[in-house]
């Protein structure tokens, strides 16, 4: 599969909850790639949380920390990016994320509800009613989460392992396949 890869980079997009960094991991290790997660990076640049970096710059600082962070990424091969979940906002990201393959990881409200619930790390989900939350930035997002190169529908019974199976599935569905030499 990595061949057929080329070592391009994969990046995982979708909503806060959904998973991008645990099933990330998992395909990095079946690619043999790395693994980077664009919000870790992002807080060890800074060396503040997540939350502090929305607290000090606001939504628009940290979006600029995550695109500088994105454009050093995506000048790496052989990597798979767990992105942050609003990363896809930005029209400057797409071209970005276009070095590789754009995997959204779409998950129903309920089940990244359920998943979020107890996460007080989330400083979009500060508000009197998380559920509504997500789901308004699911309906902003959902338009620009359409453009990835695979939608993987998750549902609630799949574990993290069979949703990676399910994307090495598909992979080979959306490459174009290289002309041999001769």
């Amino acid at each position: 599969m990595s061949s057929l890869l080329q070592g391009v980079n994969l990046y995982l997009i979708g909503m806060m909850g959904a998973g991008k960094t645990t099933v990330g991991h998992l395909l990095a290790q079946e690619l043999g790639y790395g693994f980077l997660d664009t919000d870790n990076v992002i807080a060890q640049a800074a060396k503040k949380s997540i939350n502090e970096i929305f607290a000090e710059a606001g939504e628009a600082g940290f979006r600029q920390i995550e695109s500088d962070v994105l454009a050093q990424v995506c000048s790496y091969t052989k990597l798979t990016v767990a992105t942050g979940g609003g990363i896809v906002l930005r029209r400057e990201n797409w071209s970005y994320l276009h070095h590789g393959l754009i995997v959204w990881l779409d998950v129903p409200v309920d089940i990244l509800y359920e998943r979020l619930a107890a996460d007080t790390t989330r400083p979009l989900l500060q508000d009197d009613d998380p559920k509504g939350k997500l789901r308004s930035l699911l309906e902003q997002r959902t338009p620009l989460y359409s453009q990835a190169d695979l939608r993987i529908c998750v549902n609630a019974e799949e574990t993290p392992e069979q949703i990676a199976n399910k994307i090495m599935q598909v992979i080979p569905s959306v490459l174009k396949p290289t002309a041999a030499h001769s």
